[in-house]
């Protein structure tokens, strides 16, 4: 999993960063204004040091992790709520680096429900493990359905169970007899799990 130390050295809070950073820690509402411009001030180049992280997703990963932890959890659903895709797919992704239990599954649950695959693909990072066991299949299956590579679902191996074989199954089944193809990865987890 990635690290908010990994984060902090390939975009080192320094410049608008650093002071953005610090008006976060003192002031937590103007999170508002300073997370929607990560993007604008740092970048979006992709991290070379940090794979599937971009230089905003770490910004604001960095600015989130500012917050007090007791207005984690608010500002993160305001966030989240009145974001674009990029700073919906930031909070997604800095979920399991802050200090929240399950306050963030409505968010995923959100996310899932969307046709954005990049937001199907960030809700299904380490912070995933909040969800409960049927919303975690579906998500699965949703990622089959949109083509989302399944090795983007954290712990896939450790929490894919005879029941995800059965709706996977299932699926498969659906797919053929409409003359369609399954993706190479969700046939080569159904042959993982069978026996199960």
């Amino acid at each position: 999993m990635t690290t908010l130390d990994a984060l902090r050295a390939a975009v080192p809070a320094e410049g608008w960063l650093g002071e953005a950073v610090e008006r976060v820690a003192g002031e937590p509402a103007a999170i508002g204004r300073l997370f929607p411009a990560a993007g604008r001030r740092v970048g979006r180049a992709e991290l070379a040091d940090v794979p599937g992280w971009s230089a905003d997703e770490a910004a604001r990963a960095q600015l989130l992790a500012a917050l007090p932890a007791d207005r984690v959890g608010a500002e993160v659903e305001g966030l989240y709520r009145y974001g674009d895709a990029a700073e919906k797919r930031a909070v997604l992704k800095s979920l399991p680096l802050l200090p929240l239990q399950d306050e963030g599954v409505p968010l995923l649950l959100d996310a899932i429900r969307t046709n954005d695959t990049r937001l199907v693909a960030a809700a299904l990072g380490p912070y995933a493990r909040h969800l409960d066991d049927a919303a975690w299949r579906q998500a699965v299956l949703k990622c089959v359905f949109m083509g989302v590579p399944l090795s983007t679902v954290d712990g896939l191996d450790e929490r894919a169970d005879a029941e995800l074989a059965t709706m996977l199954g299932g699926l498969v089944e659906e797919r053929r007899a409409a003359g369609r193809d399954m993706a190479p990865d969700a046939l080569a987890l159904l042959d993982r799990l069978k026996g199960l």
